[in-house]
C-alpha cells in the first residue's frame, strides 16, 4: 500500500482522543491506522517548550504546520525558487534528470540535487500540475520501478490455453500414471507447445532520443581545435607544424627552435632562402626524437 500522511482531520482526532485519556490503540484502531505509525505522529510533532512546560502537549493544528515545514525543507525544488526554474528550463529543453542532476555537480554549483529528488518533483503534485512528465524521454505520466517486473508476453498462444483442455483433464482425476516434470516439458517441447528461454524470442523496442542542444567538454582542461572542413585541418595543422618547427623553443636542443638545427646558416624556413627543387637532395628532415637522439 502506498504511504499516505496524516492530515489535518486525523490529527486534530488524534488531540481529541489523547485529551479524553483514550489508549493509543484504539486511537489507532479508529483512525484506521497502524499503532506505530499514531506513536511516531505523536513523538515526532509535539510540542514542547522548556519555559512553558504547563503548555506541552499535542496540538493538532501545531503538529499539522511541523510536519508541513519538515517535508518543505527536505524538498529543494519547492523551497529555492530560482533553483526549481533552472531545471524546469532544462526539463523543457530536453534534458533528463540524470543530466540536470550530473551538469550541477560538474560545474561545482554551491546548491545541488540529485536526479530522484527531480523525478520525485516531476511526479509530484506540483510537477503534475505543471504537466512536467511530457518532457521526460519515456513521457510516461507514472514513474515506473526500476526493479519492477516486466510484462512477460503469452508463452502459450491462446488455442493451447489449459481452458481448451478436454474434460476428462478439468475434472482432474488421477489416472495412476505418475510422469516427472523433465519428461512432460520433453513431450511439450516435441510437439512445439513450449520453448526454453534460449529459444523464446525477445522483442526490443528501442526508445526514440529527443534532440537537443549539446556541447563537447575535456575533462582534463586541455585545449582542442576542431577542424570544421578538411581545409581548414589543413590550414590549422600546417600552422601548428610552423609554430612547432619555427617559433617553439626546445630545452632539449639548447632552447633553439628545431628547423634553426636544420639550417645552421640562419636560413629559419625554406621560404624564406632560396627555393629548392629538391627537398631530397639536402638530406631527410629531423624530428624532435632524432635530435634528441644525437644529442
Amino acid at each position: 500500500m502506498a504511504h499516505i500522511e496524516l492530515d489535518l482531520r486525523e490529527r486534530r482526532a488524534i488531540e481529541d482522543m489523547l485529551n479524553a485519556k483514550t489508549p493509543v490503540s484504539q486511537i489507532a484502531t479508529a483512525l484506521g491506522r497502524p499503532r506505530s505509525s499514531v506513536y511516531r505522529e505523536i513523538k515526532r510533532n509535539r510540542f514542547e517548550n522548556r519555559e512553558l512546560p504547563y503548555l506541552n502537549g499535542y496540538y493538532g493544528v501545531n503538529a499539522q504546520r511541523t510536519a508541513e515545514a519538515r517535508r518543505a525543507h527536505r524538498r529543494k525544488l519547492v523551497r529555492l525558487a530560482d533553483l526549481r526554474k533552472a531545471v524546469i528550463s532544462q526539463l523543457k529543453e530536453g534534458w533528463s534528470p540524470e543530466q540536470i542532476a550530473g551538469r550541477l555537480g560538474f560545474e561545482g554549483q554551491p546548491v545541488r540535487v540529485s536526479h530522484e529528488t527531480i523525478y520525485a518533483y516531476i511526479y509530484g503534485p506540483d510537477g503534475q500540475s505543471e504537466e512536467l512528465a511530457r518532457h521526460l524521454p519515456s513521457r510516461r505520466k507514472k514513474r515506473q520501478p526500476r526493479y519492477a517486473r516486466r510484462p512477460r508476453g503469452l508463452v502459450f498462444p491462446p488455442e493451447r490455453s489449459i481452458h481448451q483442455s478436454p474434460e476428462h483433464v478439468k475434472s482432474r482425476k488421477n489416472h495412476g500414471v505418475k510422469v516427472s516434470r523433465e519428461t512432460v516439458r520433453k513431450w511439450m517441447a516435441e510437439d512445439g507447445l513450449w520453448l526454453s528461454r534460449k529459444q523464446r524470442r525477445t522483442f526490443h523496442q528501442p526508445r526514440l532520443r529527443r534532440a537537443c542542444f549539446g556541447e563537447l567538454i575535456q575533462i582534463d582542461g586541455s585545449d582542442h581545435h576542431w577542424f570544421m572542413s578538411l581545409a581548414d585541418a589543413r590550414e590549422k595543422l600546417e600552422d601548428w607544424r610552423r609554430h612547432y618547427n619555427e617559433d617553439r623553443p626546445h630545452s632539449a636542443i639548447g632552447y633553439n627552435v628545431p628547423i634553426a638545427m636544420h639550417y645552421p646558416d640562419g636560413v629559419t624556413s625554406p621560404s624564406s632562402g632560396q627555393s629548392r627543387k629538391n627537398p631530397a637532395s639536402d638530406g631527410p628532415r629531423l624530428g624532435l626524437r632524432a635530435l634528441c637522439g644525437k644529442l
